[in-house]
């Protein structure tokens, strides 16, 4: 099967299992008992009901309408599907009510409707608007689109924005703000040629305008060349954009042109045409997949170009998640009865200034910068920028006030602001950050169980989503087999310890740890039959320089995978015991917990170092680590050795480490409520701050906890992640899934690339 086949497979297996859809709803009240149902449902439920009835406002105050986003299309022009019909449409209805919630914790509910009758669509919108705080339009073909959404602007008081029109058009302004002032150029100076004129092209064009681009100085071009005033047959949105030059090519318009804008399709502009284009070129290739011209041509070609394009793999990406989910944010925080010029021209302005800003290193991180600064690769923010949730919806929110739209004000900015950053804890934004940073560097990966399914079902993922280079190694026939099964075609190698063709590396190996175990009673004899055991070959590969990290555990107790990596391996220069630690997506937040693998029972200096050690594994996920150092005790209230022990490591920490953000001994609840810490405790280094670590005295404590959360929630854990190993080796928890594979995969490549980064210092 090729691997076009096989994406197809995948997409639909993600949509299809384990149960079908992306989206559902979740209760947010008590349920347990007859009491709550009373509430819930009749008697209870007449009480809002009647005061709704009262003032339509308090929907808002006593249903989830403030939070409530509909998401609706008639699949009349569906990504670059065209018109597939509503019920065809409904995945991608269902993928964008997603990213209204893990961006914005918006709650949406997709409808698809069935006719595209401009009347009926709209006479349908209107009739179930009540349920909804907005209304977002979606993949509408034009110009049906145009009266659709002006209609419904006009008519509904809630607020409404045709996404495809709008989004692009607020990101891309951004932008061209921002590349428009690196090229030392002025917005009412710059020529610009636009090549398509749908509903995204016209849309930009015109938020181009009220940004100070002039008409005379813009060229549009349609599937039938450049749209003059001459031509017959335009329609109303295309003759404002109509010029009165004399052109009739791309090739023409590119002449002198100081910016390219393209909503088209691919390969239109050649190298010629962006040679005769003014000095320091800002060329904005939109089309997706492949942009109107390729980003690497497009750099080789002009050394000053400014570019931008709607792919992820280059600078600059033109996302509308940028856009939609915060500035619907910012007017259903309002209440807002639209969202205007003036809102989206704020979006413009908060995302320009965003991107002047220092770059916080979790962002850096995820994309692998030493540093991203504002310059012509970096011209607008990157989606995985935490700072988008906390400076869009404000500035949305405040144009909303100041034009009158708004119906309810916001008075303190900053508490708002940090509310706005408490949504987001319940995302798995680290897991994203985690495998795009192992994307800006891959690194060669030994699967030391590649002859069991699932491990050979997650180096297939590993190796075709450029997470990391697989190196499988098991039996060679097994292997062989099971990716014909699975379809995993691709040019990897595969290493059979025990076969003649590694007879030669085996001994080099056997060798190399003889020279290092001969006088702990290892003999030639037993270096070489303990070679042929998989995980001390895996090993050596690493020792040796000929893989740059291992995966293991998957079918083996972990105690006896931990023994051949301690021996071969090491610890890395200046630690003195290893740990592991699980990060948890919770709900609010991740959460890492150690040691959930290996230390038994550390001594309170143990306990110490292990904090230490978590502590920089949190930064190289990019936060600050707020650690609490947990028992069943607070502050001294028993004398107990267990207890006494964390008081011990705290004081270490606190003595040695003042610069952590760690205290205890604590108890878990106290930890992790912030009022209860900070009525209770206010003397600790903790009060008021977050807790994303909690250090457990023991390995029973810290191992039944991250599992417990694990099955109780259904969380997704990463880990167990080694720490303190002088190479990255990292080994899985018994019977891990494919998932947890990948993300240990992910890990397992950062971890490379940091030590790789420390060994070149």
């Amino acid at each position: 099967m090729s691997n076009t086949s096989r994406k197809r497979r995948e997409a639909l297996v993600y949509h299809a299992k384990p149960k079908p859809g992306k989206i559902e709803v979740v209760p947010t009240k008590k349920y347990a008992t007859q009491r709550d149902l009373s509430l819930a449902y009749s008697p209870g439920v007449a009480e809002p009901c009647l005061e709704i009835e009262k003032d339509k406002e308090n929907a808002y105050k006593y249903t989830t309408k403030g939070n409530l986003v509909a998401v609706i299309s008639n699949g009349t022009a569906v990504l670059g599907l065209g018109d597939i019909g509503p019920e065809a449409s409904k995945p991608v209805m269902e993928g964008k009510g997603l990213l209204f919630k893990i961006f914005a914790d918006i709650d949406v509910f997709d409808i698809e409707v069935d006719t595209k009758d401009v009347d009926k669509f709209i006479e349908t919108v209107k009739n179930i608007a009540p349920t909804f705080g907005g209304i977002n339009l979606e993949d509408i073909k034009a110009p049906e689109a145009f009266e659709i959404e002006q209609r419904l602007k006009a008519e509904l008081d809630i607020p409404v924005m045709h996404d495809d029109q709008h989004g692009t058009a607020i990101i891309s302004a951004a932008a061209l703000l921002n590349a428009v002032e690196l090229a030392k150029k002025k917005m009412n100076k710059v020529k610009i040629v636009v090549s398509g004129a749908g509903a995204a092209a016209v849309s930009c064009t015109k938020l181009y305008k009220s940004f100070g681009a002039k008409a005379e100085n813009i060229v549009m071009l349609d599937s039938k060349g450049v749209i003059r005033k001459d031509r017959d047959n335009l329609s109303e949105e295309k003759k404002e954009f109509a010029t009165s030059r004399k052109i009739d090519t791309l090739e023409q318009a590119m002449k002198d042109a100081d910016v390219f804008v393209g909503l088209s399709i691919a390969d239109i502009v050649t190298p010629e045409m962006l040679k005769s284009m003014a000095k320091r070129p800002i060329v904005f290739a939109m089309a997706n997949p492949n942009p109107e011209i390729n980003y690497d041509l497009a750099m080789k070609t002009r050394k000053d170009i400014i570019m931008a394009t709607g792919r992820s793999d280059h600078p600059n990406q033109v996302n509308n998640v940028l856009g939609f989910p915060f500035i619907f944010r910012g007017a259903l925080d309002v209440r807002a009865s639209k969202i205007n010029e003036e809102m989206k021209k704020a979006a413009v302005k908060a995302l320009a200034e965003l991107a002047k800003e220092a770059v916080p290193e979790q962002v850096n991180i995820a994309y692998g910068e030493t540093r991203l600064n504002f310059g012509p690769d970096y011209i607008i923010p990157k989606p995985f920028d935490p700072r988008l949730i906390a400076k869009v919806p404000p500035a949305v929110a405040k144009a909303a006030m100041e034009s009158g739209v708004a119906r309810q004000d916001i008075t303190d900015w900053q508490k708002y602001e940090d509310e706005l950053l408490e949504r987001m804890g319940n995302e798995n934004k680290i897991t994203r950050l985690l495998i795009n940073r192992a994307k800006t560097n891959p690194k060669r990966i030994v699967f030391a169980e590649a002859d069991h399914l699932d491990v050979l079902k997650a180096a297939q993922i590993v190796n075709d989503e450029g997470i990391g280079i697989p190196i499988l190694l098991g039996r060679r026939e097994v292997i062989k087999e099971l990716m014909e099964e699975i379809d995993f075609d691709a040019d990897v190698a595969i290493i059979d310890p025990k076969s003649d063709e590694e007879e030669e590396h085996l001994k080099a190996y056997a060798y190399k740890y003889w020279e290092t175990r001969h006088r702990n009673g290892v003999t030639k004899y037993d270096a070489e039959k303990l070679m042929r055991e998989r995980n001390y070959f895996a090993a050596m590969m690493v020792n040796e320089g000929d893989a740059d990290a291992l995966l293991s555990g998957y079918s083996r107790a972990y105690p006896t995978v931990v023994k051949p990596m301690l021996e071969l391996i090491g610890m890395a220069k200046g630690v003195s015991r290893v740990a592991a630690t699980n990060v948890m997506n919770t709900s609010r937040g991740p959460l890492f917990i150690s040691d959930t693998s290996i230390n038994i029972d550390p001594p309170a200096k143990d306990l110490a170092k292990i904090a230490q050690m978590t502590a920089r594994t949190v930064q190289l996920f990019g936060m600050e680590p707020v650690i609490a150092m947990v028992s069943y005790a607070n502050f001294g209230s028993s004398k107990d050795p267990k207890a006494k022990k964390v008081k011990e490591a705290v004081s270490y920490l606190h003595r040695f480490h003042p610069e952590l953000s760690v205290d205890g001994e604590l108890q878990a609840d106290f930890a992790l409520n912030r009022e209860m810490l900070q009525n209770k405790f206010p003397f600790s280094k903790l009060a008021g701050k977050k807790v994303n670590t909690l250090i457990y005295p023991d390995l029973d404590s810290a191992n039944s906890t991250y599992k417990l959360i694990k099955e109780l929630n259904n969380v997704d854990s990463i880990g167990p992640i080694m720490m303190g190993m002088k190479r990255p080796v990292h080994i899985l928890q018994l019977g891990a899934s494919v998932e947890e594979m990948v993300n240990m995969a992910a890990v397992a490549v950062v971890d490379a690339q940091e030590k790789e980064k420390k060994m070149k210092k």
